[in-house]
């Protein structure tokens, strides 16, 4: 299930399908490259309890419960296969499945 780029080279879609949140530094630079809204960042309690999506404009810290932040891919259907959160993740968090697996996932 190749694809073909304006160019008429073959191209395969490396499609975002988790991010390692124990890895994951929640720096967003995965976040601000990507323009499909893949991905948002989470608030992380102790014992990586996931308390919530962190809106951008608070500066929430969940009544005192936050530890750290993390990135969670949370509408993966939206991710279009580039791969430019890949090229800028500087802890290597990610985990990509390229078209033709995903396609053989979601049958």
């Amino acid at each position: 299930m190749a694809h073909l780029s304006r160019d008429g080279s073959h191209w395969m879609p490396d499609y975002l399908v988790a991010i390692d949140a124990t890895t994951c530094i929640g720096c967003g630079r995965c976040y601000k490259v990507c323009s499909r809204d893949v991905m948002h960042l989470w608030g992380v309690g102790d014992g990586n309890a996931m308390l919530g999506k962190v809106d951008e404009d608070e500066d929430d810290d969940f009544d005192g419960e936050l530890v750290r932040k993390v990135m969670v891919v949370d509408n993966a259907g939206a991710c279009i296969g580039c791969g430019a959160c890949a090229r800028v993740c500087p802890k290597a968090c990610q985990t990509h499945v390229t078209a033709d697996k995903a396609a053989a996932l979601a049958a």
